[in-house]
C-alpha cells in the first residue's frame, strides 16, 4: 500500500492519498486540488473515487474541484448527507462560510469494501463526531477522520455529534482492531490502537 499525507491549513487537517497497483483513493480532500493531483502525478497514479470520513468543512473543503478535474466518484456515508448541503451543519458558518457540497455519488455503510487497484478497504461505521463518521481499515492501517487521535478523541458538540454514540464506536468498533493496527488520524499524528488503548485519557 503506498501511503501519502498532506496537511491544510483549516484547522491542520489530514488529506491522505492511498492505493495500489496504480489505482488511488483520495481520503478527505481538504487540501487544495493541485496538492493533491500533484502527488497523484509524482505517484504515477489515477484516482478512482474520493472518500469522506465525514462532513466537516475542515476535510472537504476541495472536494467539488477535485472530482471535477479527475472525475473521480465522491463516496460518503449516509447519515453525513444533511450536514453537506447545510453550512451550519457542515461547520461552514463557524468560519464565515457558506459552503455548501453536493451529495456523494455513493453512499458507504457498515462492513461495505472498497476496492482500489489490488488495496481493499473496509468501511467501520463509527457515529459519534458526526453521525455518519466513518474508519477505513486498509492492511495494517485505519484512517479514522475525527473519531480517534493521538491520546484524543473528536469532539461531540458540533451539533450533530453524541458523545454516548462516540464512546460506543471507540469501544465496540476502534478497540476492538488489532494493537499493531497503525491509527492515521485527521489531524495530528499518526499513532496505533495499541497505544490509544493504553494511553488515551479518553478510552475507558
Amino acid at each position: 500500500m503506498l501511503l501519502q499525507r498532506l496537511t491544510c491549513g483549516m484547522l491542520g487537517a489530514n488529506c491522505y492519498t492511498v492505493g495500489d497497483a496504480g489505482k488511488a483513493a483520495v481520503i478527505d480532500p481538504c487540501a487544495p486540488a493541485k496538492e493533491i493531483t500533484s502527488v497523484l502525478e509524482k505517484l504515477g497514479m489515477e484516482l478512482e473515487c474520493i472518500i469522506l470520513t465525514h462532513a466537516h468543512v475542515d476535510h472537504i473543503l476541495s472536494m467539488d474541484e477535485l472530482k471535477s478535474v479527475t472525475g473521480a466518484k465522491v463516496m460518503a456515508h449516509e447519515e453525513d448527507a444533511e450536514l453537506l448541503s447545510d453550512p451550519r451543519l457542515n461547520g461552514s458558518m463557524l468560519f464565515g462560510l457558506k459552503n455548501t457540497f453536493p451529495q456523494p455519488d455513493v453512499f458507504l455503510k457498515d462492513g461495505d469494501t472498497v476496492e482500489i487497484g489490488s488495496l481493499t478497504m473496509k468501511v467501520i461505521h463509527t457515529p459519534g463526531h458526526t453521525p455518519g463518521s466513518i474508519c477505513l481499515l486498509a492492511e495494517d492501517a485505519v484512517f479514522t477522520g475525527d473519531t480517534l487521535f493521538n491520546l484524543a478523541v473528536g469532539r461531540t458538540d458540533l451539533g450533530c455529534g453524541s458523545e454516548e454514540d462516540l464512546r460506543k464506536s471507540l469501544k465496540e468498533k476502534l478497540m476492538a482492531l488489532d494493537d499493531a493496527i497503525r491509527v492515521y488520524p485527521g489531524h495530528g499524528t499518526s499513532t496505533s490502537i495499541g497505544y490509544e488503548r493504553a494511553y488515551n485519557p479518553f478510552i475507558v
